[in-house]
C-alpha cells in the first residue's frame, strides 16, 4: 500500500485541511472508429487509441491515457473510457492518435500510425447528443476513416456525504504520552493508484479518539463508483511532520452507506507487524458513528424550480462625473456611442434579464438635485414615478437614464446606503427563496457614507440579495475593494456580515484601446456575475430552503 507512509516528504497538507478543489463536472469519453486503414498483411489492424491533452495556456501535448487494444478490427468500439474534468470557461484542446499495435512494446514509435483527429472538449459536449464524428487525418493521400466521440456527464456528482468516526485501543506510539491520532482518506483511481481526498483533525493524547463529523462530496470520495476501494490510513501526529503509521483499512462507499452497524467496524492493520508477529491481531479498531447523504443543490436547480432574479439598477449622478454636456464627462451622451454607464448597464443587464420573467427593472439615481424644488436625493426614480420606479427591459432603463440626465442637476455627496436599504426593504418581504435580488450600482467611486454603507451591507447579508458595484472612470477604488469583502469579510459595529454579498469590478479593466473599441463586455459580465450563483446558494443553504420541483 504505498499510500502516504513517510508523509512528510510527500508535501501532504497538514491534518485538518480539506481536499483540493473538486471540478464542477466530470465527463466520460467513449471512442469508436469506422473504416480504419488496414496495415496488417494477413489479418486486419489491431487498433489502439491514445488521448493527448494540453494544460491551460500551454501548447505542449501530454499523453492523458490509452484505450485497450482491439484485435483484428477496422471498426473498433473501445471499452476503456477517458474521464476528463470539464471547465465551461476554458478551451480544452484534445488530440486522438490511432495506432496498429504489432508487439507488446509500450513505445508508440514501434507501431504503425493510423491517423489522428483534433477537437475541443466543448465541441464534443456541444454537439447534438454530445456525439461528434470527425475524419481521421495525418497520412497524406490516404482516407484514414472516421472517429466517433461520445461525451457523458458522470452522474451522482452532487451528493455530499457527512461521516463521523471514532477509534478504540489504537497502538501507543509516543514514549511519554498516548498517541495523537488522525486519519487520511484516499480514493482509488482507475489505474489502481490512490489520491488523498480527506484528512481528519488530530485528537491529542488518546488511544480512543472521537473525530469531528466532516462533509465531503461523494465524487471526491469515490468518483461516482460506489464499489471502488476507499483506503484509510491512521497516523500518530508528530510535531516535526514525521507522523508514525499506526495502520490502515479499506472500505467502499457502498459499505459506508450502510451507516452505523457491525459492518462498519474496521480492524486497523499494520502490514509490517502482521508479517513479523504470529500473534498480531490489529492495531486497534475504527468505527463509523454516523453516515448521512444529501444532494448538493445547484444554482440551476433553483432557477429551474422557479426562483426569479430581481434586478435593480442604481446610477451615480454626482458632480464628480463631470458636466454631462462635455465630451469628457462620464455621463456624456454621444450620438455615436454608448458611455461607460450605458455599456456597464447593458453588459450586466443583458445576462441577468434572462432570469427575470416580468422584465421590469427598478432604476434609481443618487447624488443629484431633483425637480421641482432642487432638493438633493439619494434614491430618486429615473422614470420620475416614485410609486413605481420599474422600467420595461434594459432598453427602458437606458431611456429613463438618458431622460433623467436632462432633468436633474449633478451634485453630491456619494451616498450608497439609501439605495442598498431601498432594495433590502423589498428583499425582506420575500424570504422564502422564490425571489433573489441583485442590485447593480454604477459609480465613479469616491464614497461619502462608508460607515452607513457598511451597516447597510451587514444587514443586507441576512437577506436574499447581492450587490454588484461597477466602478467607471479613473478614480482610486480602494473603498470599493474593502466593500467587496473577498479578502476580509465586511463588518460594522462589531457585527460581521454572515455572507459575502458584494462584488466590485473596475470598468477600465475591460476597456481595450480607445473608448468603445473592442470592449470585452463578455469578460466584464463573467467577472461581475461569477459570484452570484454561489451567493444565491449560500442564502438558500443558510435558510434551509430546498429548490422547488421542476414544474411539469
Amino acid at each position: 500500500s504505498g499510500g502516504a507512509r513517510g508523509m512528510a516528504g510527500l508535501g501532504v497538507p497538514e491534518p485538518g485541511t480539506g481536499p483540493g478543489p473538486v471540478p464542477a463536472t466530470r465527463v466520460e469519453l467513449t471512442v469508436s472508429c469506422r473504416q480504419l486503414l488496414d496495415k496488417d498483411t494477413f489479418s486486419k489492424s489491431d487498433p489502439l487509441c491514445v488521448l493527448y491533452t494540453q494544460r491551460p495556456g500551454s501548447h505542449q501535448w501530454r499523453e492523458f491515457g490509452r484505450t485497450e487494444v482491439i484485435d483484428n478490427s477496422l471498426n473498433p468500439d473501445f471499452l476503456r473510457k477517458f474521464v476528463l474534468d470539464y471547465c465551461f470557461e476554458e478551451r480544452q484542446n484534445l488530440r486522438f492518435d490511432l495506432y496498429d499495435v504489432d508487439s507488446k512494446s509500450p513505445d508508440l514509435s514501434k507501431h504503425d500510425f493510423l491517423g489522428q483527429a483534433f477537437c475541443t472538449l466543448g465541441e464534443i459536449v456541444g454537439s447534438a447528443g454530445s456525439r461528434l464524428e470527425k475524419p481521421l487525418t495525418g497520412i497524406p493521400g490516404k482516407k484514414c476513416g472516421t472517429i466517433i466521440l461520445l461525451a457523458e456527464e458522470l452522474g451522482n456528482c452532487r451528493d455530499v456525504a457527512t461521516l463521523q468516526f471514532c477509534a478504540n485501543k489504537l497502538d501507543k506510539k509516543d514514549f511519554f504520552g498516548k498517541s495523537d491520532p488522525f486519519m487520511v482518506f484516499y480514493r482509488s483511481n482507475e489505474d489502481g493508484t490512490f489520491t488523498i481526498c480527506h484528512k481528519t483533525e488530530v485528537v491529542r493524547n488518546t488511544l480512543n479518539p472521537v473525530w469531528a463529523a466532516f462533509a465531503i462530496p461523494v465524487r471526491a470520495l469515490c468518483n461516482g463508483d460506489h464499489d471502488r476501494a476507499i483506503k484509510v490510513e491512521v497516523y500518530d501526529w508528530d510535531r516535526d511532520g514525521s507522523h508514525d503509521f499506526i495502520g490502515e483499512f479499506t472500505t467502499s462507499y457502498r459499505e459506508l452507506a450502510r451507516g452505523q452497524s457491525h459492518f462498519n467496524v474496521y480492524e486497523v492493520v499494520n502490514p509490517r507487524k502482521k508479517m513479523k508477529k504470529k500473534k498480531y491481531l490489529n492495531s486497534g479498531t475504527v468505527t463509523l458513528l454516523s453516515f448521512a447523504v444529501e444532494a448538493e443543490h445547484t444554482f440551476l436547480d433553483y432557477i429551474r424550480g422557479g426562483t426569479q432574479l430581481n434586478f435593480t439598477v442604481a446610477i451615480d449622478f454626482t458632480a464628480s462625473n463631470g458636466n454631462p454636456s462635455q465630451p469628457t464627462s462620464l455621463h456624456y451622451l454621444s450620438p455615436f456611442q454608448l458611455n461607460a454607464y450605458s455599456l456597464a448597464l447593458r453588459a450586466v443587464g443583458d445576462i441577468i434579464q434572462d432570469y427575470d420573467s416580468d422584465k421590469m427593472f427598478p432604476a434609481l439615481g443618487f447624488g443629484a438635485k431633483i425637480p421641482p424644488d432642487g432638493h438633493v436625493s439619494h434614491e430618486f426614480p429615473l422614470n420620475g414615478d416614485a410609486s413605481n420606479p420599474a422600467c420595461h427591459g434594459i432598453a427602458g432603463v437606458l431611456e429613463a437614464y438618458q431622460r433623467s440626465l436632462r432633468r436633474v442637476q449633478l451634485y453630491g455627496p456619494t451616498n450608497f446606503a439609501p439605495v442598498v436599504n431601498h432594495v433590502a426593504r423589498s428583499a425582506a418581504m420575500v424570504l422564502d427563496g422564490s425571489q433573489y435580488f441583485v442590485l447593480l450600482i454604477i459609480t465613479d467611486g469616491v464614497i461619502s457614507d462608508m460607515a452607513q454603507t457598511k451597516e447597510a451591507i451587514v444587514n443586507a447579508a441576512k437577506l436574499p440579495m447581492s450587490i454588484i458595484i461597477v466602478g467607471v472612470g479613473q478614480a482610486e477604488f480602494d473603498a470599493m475593494v474593502e466593500l467587496d469583502g473577498d479578502d476580509i469579510r465586511i463588518s460594522s459595529r462589531g457585527k460581521v456580515a454572515e455572507r459575502d454579498i458584494v462584488q466590485f469590478v473596475p470598468f477600465r479593466d475591460y476597456m481595450s484601446g480607445g473608448p468603445g473599441a473592442g470592449l470585452s463586455m463578455a469578460g466584464l459580465a463573467r467577472e461581475v456575475l461569477a459570484e452570484i450563483p454561489d451567493q444565491l446558494l449560500s442564502y438558500m443553504k443558510a435558510r434551509g430552503i430546498k429548490p422547488l420541483p421542476v414544474p411539469p
